[in-house]
């Protein structure tokens, strides 16, 4: 049996968590049963009529799931991501936290490692003991809820692209992180703008799909600051993905590469939500730490949602 039309549903469950401060709507749903159109997204994700979040974190059993069943014998879990205006995304690093710290809260899994289907891929996850479910910060939690994402390897398109905002242009490096990123350094995030509207990218054709677009400054040897709008949700307090683009865009800058060296990397990286920390080894694997946090809990009812969707 496929999902089935909200309107014929329960009340349906839902947490709200974020991975600094880039929050989401959680739906649970093991056996893929609940029908999540885009309008339904648009709705549970605005932050005035709905619930209110950068995305939506639908959780479903991989094997549930007809764009993951063939990676179920790796992971059992699937996180199918949806963007705030309702459309599909291959990934979400900061999503990724948080779906993994919600898998803990509900008894999934406990403190080690697991593996996460996504569209980008299967991705490693590592909890680490002693961080609570809630991701607080008291003493008697002194992993204060980070968690670790295997990233995946940067793939670096030999692509140029132009970012604009107003009267300013930056040349941009083309990172793909199992979603695309535009990386533009700039003398102060000042000059992104209030980016309300998508920064300018071109040539268009270098992102035929839409591209997330990060703004950087440097802040010491190895740390750097950022801002990013992201596609089809505008700009966001934090970018997991953006940030390991970053990390990788500023280390080939300086002239950095653990494939060549021999030896990671590690940046660390502040946006408007708090700090990231990436590192990139010399097999090219990046993994990205921080914190994750589940806030609320509730119910949605469904015939607002019906409704607010149709």
């Amino acid at each position: 049996m496929g999902p089935v039309s909200i309107s014929q549903t329960a009340p349906l469950a839902f947490l709200k968590g974020h991975g600094t401060e880039n929050d989401f709507v959680i739906v649970p749903d093991p056996d893929n049963t609940i029908d999540l159109p885009p309008r339904a997204v648009a709705a549970l994700c605005d932050r005035r009529s709905g619930i209110g979040g950068d995305g939506v974190l639908h959780v479903v059993r991989s094997a549930a799931h007809p764009e993951a069943q063939d990676m179920a014998a790796e992971a059992e879990w699937f996180m199918d991501y949806r963007n705030a205006d309702g459309s599909i995304a291959e990934m979400c690093g900061n999503g990724l936290r948080v779906f993994v710290r919600y898998l803990q809260r509900a008894g999934h899994t406990a403190a080690g490692d697991l593996a996460v289907a996504t569209r980008g891929g299967v991705k490693k996850v590592h909890l680490a003991k002693g961080a609570s479910a809630q991701g607080s910060a008291r003493p008697e939690h002194p992993g204060d809820g980070d968690i670790t994402v295997h990233m995946g390897r940067a793939v670096l398109p030999e692509d140029s692209a132009t970012v604009t905002v107003g009267g300013r242009a930056w040349p941009a490096r083309n990172v793909n992180m199992g979603n695309p990123h535009a990386v533009a350094f700039v003398d102060d995030l000042a000059h992104a703008g209030n980016l309300f509207a998508e920064p300018r990218v071109s040539p268009s054709s270098v992102y035929p799909d839409g591209v997330n677009v990060e703004f950087v400054v440097a802040r010491g040897p190895r740390h750097v600051a950022m801002r990013v709008h992201e596609r089809g949700s505008g700009e966001t307090r934090s970018c997991g993905t953006g940030a390991c683009a970053v990390a990788v865009a500023a280390a080939r800058r300086d002239g950095a590469d653990p494939s060549v060296t021999g030896a990671p990397v590690t940046y660390t990286v502040d946006l408007p939500g708090g700090r990231l920390v990436i590192t990139e080894r010399p097999d090219g694997g990046i993994e990205m730490t921080g914190p994750a946090v589940i806030v609320a809990e509730g119910h949605i009812d469904p015939a607002w949602l019906g409704a607010a969707s149709a």
